[in-house]
């Protein structure tokens, strides 16, 4: 809650406010354009918010994105259900269930089709594979509706497929079963990925800059000319979507005149002698002020980033729940990049069929308002950690370790226990609850609060085990909801629900089945 984020000139803001005016500037115009379009005035209580967060995402992460939804007005935490956080892979897949078979290009690498072989159709863009498509639609190359209408006449009962989702800043992994007849989705190994997003590849360019101008002058640039920077950086954005394997003319980068302007004053010479000068022979400058890097100089941008991704996949695919994949589904913004498309294609054509949904930009979004409309098409998650809280347990001789016994008015006890709620990679079906009771140490006791603790490892014994640590706390408020007598032993019911893209809790006092008030917290214990 207190992470600070540094600005280029050194200041500081929290995260959380950041975040928080992102959302509440979205709000304001999704409000607005929807107010415009109905004619009348838009209630905000009247939508239903959906934030898609990464699959990796850890369960702090995603409280701290509902936290920043409250800061921004998006929804009140009284009305938390008009908020749902939806898992980006989750929704892509949601979508790309929904498509027709026109709106589906396949990197086939399969014999040519009418004379176009499958890496033609990747190179030559888009626009010829739709008139591929439409030329061929009674091709079995191409995915066909059945009945249904949505899943495809393809994909069987138990059939599993990859969906890989590349964004900006993080490349997300989720592999998928259908399970027939409504088609709802099972989750079959945990979300996997890491920081491969395509920012890899303006980091790639900020290291290039970096070596032809220098660190020193780049470091400068950024605190004194911000927005000129801001603008570079667009400039190469839109030369790096026009990178693609068999490019061969090269690709022009304007500078802002401000970057030129300062060069100057600050080494004395001019942009043209630092690239002269520096042994950097792939990139030149062009006479119009711009630079002009060679095809071969912005496919190199893209290695690091492209390799990592590569690399992520082939482990993926060594485990025994994807070997057998049907198909891979490539999604995201970073997925519009052909020279993505192609490595993929070359490194995994051969294991399954790899699918690019036409608007592939736009999948996640439009899935998670599919999502929106009907949570409930997930059926199966599987926990990515093990979660359980410490409790005392009776001692038994031989069983238990001599040091975690601990004698109270004459009663053996064992000491922390790890009362194990749900495993790691264990998969758990929507709505699917983890009962336990607890009874407060004293009858007069008005909050319980009970520490949650997580591991990787499924095969925990105690809290103190390598590898254990504290992510949160379960406090059940008990004020209000015993009557005037107080049972000798009162008995709190929790029910932890851990099928969710958030793990929810609720309690009731068993005694007087009244519900207590439970909070679950990841972020402040």
């Amino acid at each position: 809650m207190d992470t600070d984020l540094m600005a280029a000139n050194g200041k500081k803001v929290k995260a959380l406010e950041i975040f928080a005016y992102a959302l509440q500037y979205f709000k304001e115009q999704a409000l607005k354009e929807l107010s415009d379009q109905a004619g009348s005035e838009f209630e905000n209580s009247d939508v239903r918010w959906v934030i898609t967060v990464p699959a990796i995402w850890k369960q702090p992460a995603k409280q701290f994105m509902r936290q920043a939804a409250y800061q921004a007005g998006l929804v009140s935490p009284e009305n938390s259900e008009q908020l749902l956080i939806a898992l980006e892979p989750e929704a892509a897949s949601i979508y790309c269930r929904k498509l027709r078979l026109h709106q589906m290009i396949e990197l086939s690498s399969k014999a040519a089709v009418n004379g176009y072989s499958g890496s033609d159709t990747v190179g030559a863009g888009f626009a010829q594979a739709k008139e591929h498509i439409r030329r061929n639609r009674q091709s079995r190359t191409f995915l066909v509706e059945n009945v249904i209408g949505e899943i495809w006449s393809e994909l069987e009962e138990g059939d599993k497929y990859v969906v890989v989702d590349s964004g900006g800043g993080t490349v997300d992994l989720t592999v998928h079963q259908i399970r027939l007849p409504e088609g709802h989705l099972k989750e079959l190994y945990k979300a996997t990925g890491g920081p491969y997003g395509s920012l890899g590849v303006d980091y790639e360019f900020e290291k290039l800059l970096c070596k032809i101008f220098g660190e020193d002058f780049i470091e400068q640039f950024k605190i004194k000319r911000p927005a000129a920077w801001v603008d570079l950086m667009i400039a190469f954005e839109s030369r790096k979507r026009a990178a693609a394997p068999d490019r061969t003319n090269p690709l022009n980068i304007t500078l802002p005149f401000s970057f030129i302007d300062y060069y100057k004053k600050f080494r004395g010479h001019s942009v043209e002698h630092a690239l002269r000068k520096s042994n950097v022979d792939f990139v030149k400058w062009s006479s119009q002020g711009m630079l002009r890097m060679s095809p071969d100089a912005m496919n190199a941008l893209f290695k690091p980033t492209i390799d990592s991704i590569i690399e992520h996949l082939r482990d993926l695919f060594q485990k025994p729940e994807v070997s057998t994949v049907k198909f891979l589904f490539l999604v995201g913004g970073f997925a519009e990049a052909p020279l993505l498309q192609q490595a993929v294609q070359a490194a995994f054509g051969d294991k399954c069929r790899i699918i690019i949904p036409q608007d592939v930009g736009l999948t996640i979004l439009k899935g998670a308002v599919l999502f929106g409309l009907d949570p409930a098409v997930i059926k199966v998650r599987r926990s990515p950690l093990t979660y359980g809280v410490g409790v005392l347990n009776r001692y038994v001789e031989g069983k238990h370790p001599p040091e975690k016994l601990l004698v109270k008015d004459g009663t053996r006890w064992c000491t922390d226990v790890f009362d194990k709620f749900i495993s790691a990679d264990q998969s758990v079906a929507l709505g699917e609850l983890v009962k336990r009771s607890y009874t407060p140490a004293k009858p007069s006791q008005l909050v319980i609060v009970i520490n949650i603790y997580s591991s990787e490892h499924d095969n925990v014994s105690f809290i103190t085990d390598p590898g254990v640590k504290k992510c949160g706390t379960l406090r059940l408020d008990l004020t209000g909801t015993s009557s005037t007598a107080v049972p000798a032993r009162r008995e709190i019911q929790t029910l932890m629900q851990f099928g969710d893209t958030e793990i929810k809790a609720t309690a009731i006092d068993i005694a007087t089945s009244k519900s207590v008030k439970v909070g679950i917290d990841f972020l402040n214990y």
